[in-house]
């Protein structure tokens, strides 16, 4: 039985600490001195792992360099590098099946932006990555070196990912350049510079991740806080680990009801994956032995226990899993079968298709929400509106 609805979910938390807010005001100065932006996102979310903040920093940094504003695939003038890459890492947590259906819906919808699939598990990965930097340093042999800036949300594996770009570029030991940790949060200032490369000469900076500071109101909000939540994006205690665990239970029932027996290894013959959080985790309490006094199954360690195994060893089995289509449609609607059996044919083509429908359907979200000031708070409205008010006082008692 899958849930049919989705669980009630708690409001999403707010966290956004001072270095967060410190960094997104020194981007635009930092951006002049760079060449290329690496803009690291987590390939489990690839929409809602968008740093829509950075975003207008971004743009006009390209406008200042000679991109076209009406057709962002052209540029007037090319006197330095200036590049945006959009990494989405982590790519062995996510179906191989997908990669490519996802890169070409993107390209619909954002032709001239370079998307490129990485893990750091991967050295062919960092090794293609590598060589995309070398190649753009050498189409401007004038410049004494390229610089790169590292930009992301928390714990997408942007320090980890630097770390693993530095060894494939430098020969020989090189130590570790970056601490990196599995929570979010572990980088809080912008790094010294880091050698990528030696010729051509490839410098790169380590940023913090920036969370968005408001992530939207009502049961969009709510499920983009928990999504994060999920991947470890948002400071561990800001939500509870049981609200996590429906989440994730209904998800893995619409998604990949197979995890569900597979976790708990060995269900009761002839069983369906359970979609009771309690039930299922009872069950999975009882098969890891947490048991508390009084033979009472830890439930609370049981929803931490299953929350950890999907980052990990569920993120991975998951992502081997294949994928299928069961065709729904009536032997009278012509139009449909013929789509059915093209999809037959070629399931990237159905999979593509829902992509670019999510897509779509984000970005109408997300212009809605700017519209509607969905996207600020009610506190970051009443600063807005104590800094108004203190300028038209300025400008009033400046003309006397």
């Amino acid at each position: 039985m899958v849930l049919a609805q989705l669980p009630a979910l708690p409001p999403p938390a707010s966290w956004f600490p001072g270095h967060m807010m410190k960094f997104t005001r020194m981007l635009p100065a930092l951006l002049k001195r760079t060449n290329v932006v690496l803009e690291i996102r987590d390939s489990r979310l690839p929409l809602t792992s968008i740093n829509r903040t950075l975003e207008g920093a971004l743009n006009k940094w390209r406008l200042e360099r000679g991109w076209d504003p009406n057709n962002p695939g052209r540029r007037f003038l090319a006197v330095e590098a200036c590049e945006h890459i959009v990494v989405l890492n982590k790519r062995d947590l996510v179906p191989e099946w997908g990669l490519e259906p996802f890169r070409k819906a993107m390209a619909k919808k954002y032709p001239h932006q370079q998307l490129f699939f990485a893990s750091w598990q991967r050295p062919r990965d960092i090794r293609d990555l590598s060589e995309i930097l070398v190649n753009i340093a050498k189409e401007y042999p004038h410049a004494m070196e390229l610089n790169v800036l590292v930009i992301g949300m928390p714990n997408v594996g942007k320090s980890t990912l630097l770390n693993a770009l530095r060894n494939m570029g430098i020969k020989g030991r090189t130590p570790k350049a970056l601490q990196t940790s599995a929570n979010p949060g572990m980088t809080r200032a912008l790094s010294t510079r880091l050698k990528l490369s030696l010729d051509p000469l490839v410098y790169a900076y380590d940023s913090p991740g920036v969370m968005l500071p408001f992530l939207g109101r009502g049961a969009e909000g709510a499920e983009r806080g928990v999504k994060l939540a999920l991947i470890a994006g948002i400071k561990e205690g800001l939500y509870d680990t049981e609200a996590l665990a429906a989440y994730l239970l209904y998800r893995l029932n619409a998604l990949n009801p197979i995890c569900n027996p597979s976790l708990l290894r060995a269900p009761p013959p002839g069983s369906s994956p359970t979609s009771d959080l309690e039930n299922f985790l009872t069950l999975l309490a009882r098969r890891m032995g947490m048991i508390r006094r009084g033979a009472e199954v830890d439930l609370a360690r049981a929803a931490d226990y299953f929350v950890r195994w999907w980052r990990g060893e569920g993120g991975l089995s998951s992502a081997a899993s294949s994928f299928h289509i069961e065709p729904r449609v009536s032997t009278d609607q012509r139009q449909q079968i013929t789509q059915t059996q093209a999809w037959d044919n070629d399931p990237s083509l159905f999979i593509q298709e829902k992509m670019e429908r999510c897509i779509d359907e984000y970005v109408a979200e997300m212009e809605r929400a700017d519209t509607d000031e969905a996207n600020v708070s009610e506190t970051q409205i009443k600063k807005k509106a104590v800094q108004e008010e203190k300028e038209r006082r300025r400008q009033k008692y400046s003309k006397r």
